[in-house]
């Protein structure tokens, strides 16, 4: 896989939590641990991008 096919496919899972996450805060009772994962799990996928794109 190439680097920007990689970077592309970070880009849509990022973009994937980002809705999820927004739909979850949405929801009235959302379970806030759940969120507190998407979020994380978020961030991990935006730091790998920055980390590809600065190399």
């Amino acid at each position: 896989m190439s680097l920007s096919s990689h970077l592309q496919e970070l880009r849509k899972k990022h973009e994937h939590l980002s809705k999820k996450v927004e739909d979850a805060q949405k929801r009235p009772g959302s379970d806030d641990l759940q969120v507190i994962a998407l979020k994380k799990e978020k961030l991990k996928i935006k730091e790998e991008i920055v980390r590809l794109t600065d190399a």
